[in-house]
């Protein structure tokens, strides 16, 4: 009976084969007649491989660097978002090691394994995160020999990147002049040295890809403007020492910090921090103000606010999605929304530990500091007593143990670092920290990469 039936399916199969070619047939007639009646159709979207939307497959890519992946539509943002709350409590620290120099001030991610970074003995190095080279960059000079300037101990405080990445601006081998390398190849483009400051430069920041604007200790704030066509290809040429020229500029505008009636000697400018929707800028000084400038080809004074607490006011960043400015003094977090009028600044305290005593804490503007172990949704449970603040604490770092140390401090084995600067790379999801000993006279460093 089985073979009966085998062959029986046999010959009928060219059959079959002919009555689907037939229906087949049929099939694209009446398709083709709709299509005339109800005009020409839109094409299927195939179907994207489910490994390419898997969120395993967008990890391994990233993490082995492939490029032209396929972008998965507001993927990007939801991932970004979900980092943000419950990353930090994953990140792990290594140290980096920077050697013998002296307390890292300011820092700045160049690109996915590099960061660049100033230190307290005036140089400027770019580290590569993953091998662990690090390769000193050549300071800037001022034009003309014997000019005397400030002691070089004070140390490079700024490194700012402009908007397309193409510029680089840092404090020159004399920290009040401002220096401009060009992106990627830190070759050197500008300096300004030219009537601008007379102090230290202790921040800059761009308003443009050829404008940036500097404070100082000497209470002004510059607006420098880098002309392509003035040094357009001024790089190329090169001095009988086989060293490169560069153009030496003088500022477009200079302002000063009105003076307070309280401490007016010291209203050294801090940090600065520009509003590129509104082209405001905002800065802080040291005798406890916010100031507003309208940025435009020169600075127009907008207000002037007495913060809250005026101890080491000395970080300020701005937040394009809240429209805050964010100051940062010797142990709270002050935020100031210029849209006011009537300012009802709230202040964040965190005593119990910060960057001067070698922590990293977190903050989420909904939910105050982040919690270890935070609920997973951090709109619906406020901070309680029971719960501690996520905190890491850094590693040891390097410390000189020379005759100051020996002799003032005993020869502490231990010594908490002061985590001067700290930049965050977005698409590897890598934390640089970086700072020293927190004493002046201590020399030492610390470095870490947090991911």
């Amino acid at each position: 009976m089985a073979p009966q039936q085998t062959g029986s399916r046999k010959r009928k199969a060219p059959a079959i084969e002919a009555a689907a070619e037939s229906s087949l047939l049929k099939g694209a007639a009446a398709t083709a007649a709709t299509a005339d009646r109800e005009g020409p159709l839109l094409p299927k979207k195939q179907k994207q491989p489910a490994t390419r939307r898997s969120l395993l497959h967008y990890l391994k890519g990233r993490e082995v660097g492939a490029r032209g992946c396929a972008v998965l539509p507001g993927f990007e943002g939801k991932l970004s978002g979900y980092a943000v709350q419950k990353l930090p409590e994953l990140l792990r620290e290594r140290e980096l090691a920077l050697g013998t120099l002296n307390k890292v001030f300011a820092s700045q991610w160049l690109n996915s394994r590099q960061v660049v970074y100033g230190t307290k003995c005036n140089t400027l190095f770019v580290v590569d995160v993953q091998s662990g080279q690090i390769t000193r960059i050549p300071m800037l000079r001022d034009r003309g020999a014997g000019l005397a300037w400030a002691q070089p101990s004070c140390g490079i405080h700024a490194i700012e990147l402009n908007p397309s990445q193409t510029f680089l601006a840092t404090g020159g081998e004399n920290p009040n002049s401002l220096a401009v390398y060009q992106l990627p190849t830190l070759d050197p483009v500008c300096l300004g040295d030219r009537q601008g400051h007379k102090d230290w430069i202790f921040a800059i920041a761009w308003m443009s890809d050829t404008v940036a604007v500097s404070g100082s200790r000497d209470g002004t704030v510059a607006l420098w403007r880098m002309d392509p066509d003035t040094f357009s290809g001024s790089i190329t040429w090169h001095n009988d020492a086989g060293l490169p020229v560069y153009a030496h500029i003088r500022p477009r505008d200079v302002e000063t910090i009105p003076r307070a009636s309280t401490n007016p000697s010291n209203r050294k400018v801090r940090a600065l921090a520009f509003n590129r929707k509104n082209q405001e800028l905002g800065a802080v000084s040291l005798d406890g103000y916010f100031h507003l400038w309208k940025a435009r080809s020169t600075l127009l004074r907008l207000l002037s606010i007495r913060l809250p607490y005026c101890r080491e006011n000395v970080c300020l960043t701005y937040c394009d999605e809240l429209s805050l400015y964010a100051v940062g003094s010797q142990s709270h977090v002050s935020f100031l929304d210029p849209r006011q009028r009537q300012q009802n600044i709230r202040p964040l305290c965190s005593r119990e530990g910060g960057t001067g005593h070698g922590s990293l804490l977190f903050y989420d503007i909904r939910a105050k500091f982040l919690e270890e172990r935070a609920s997973t949704s951090l709109d619906c449970c406020p901070p309680g007593p029971s719960r501690k603040k996520l905190k890491f604490t850094c590693g040891r770092g390097w410390l000189n143990h020379d005759d100051l140390w020996v002799n003032y401090f005993g020869g502490m084995d231990e010594f908490p670092n002061a985590l001067y600067t700290h930049c965050y790379n977005w698409p590897e999801m890598k934390l640089f920290v970086a700072g020293g000993p927190l004493p002046s006279g201590l020399h030492g460093n610390y470095a870490g990469l947090w991911s």
